[in-house]
């Protein structure tokens, strides 16, 4: 899947999808968590790690 359909399915910016991917986000709303696991049909720990 592309960035750009990501986005759009997901309900971001191609712009904000990149700031996710690059690990320079400081929060994700829980909205936004949710859409991006139903997309990716995962739960939200195949997408977050916490690093100290």
């Amino acid at each position: 899947m592309s960035v750009g359909e990501f986005a759009e399915r997901v309900g971001l910016t191609p712009a904000n999808v990149a700031v996710l991917k690059n690990g320079r986000a400081k929060a994700v709303r829980f909205s936004t968590l949710e859409a991006m696991c139903r997309v990716l049909e995962c739960q939200p720990g195949d997408l977050l790690e916490w690093v100290e």
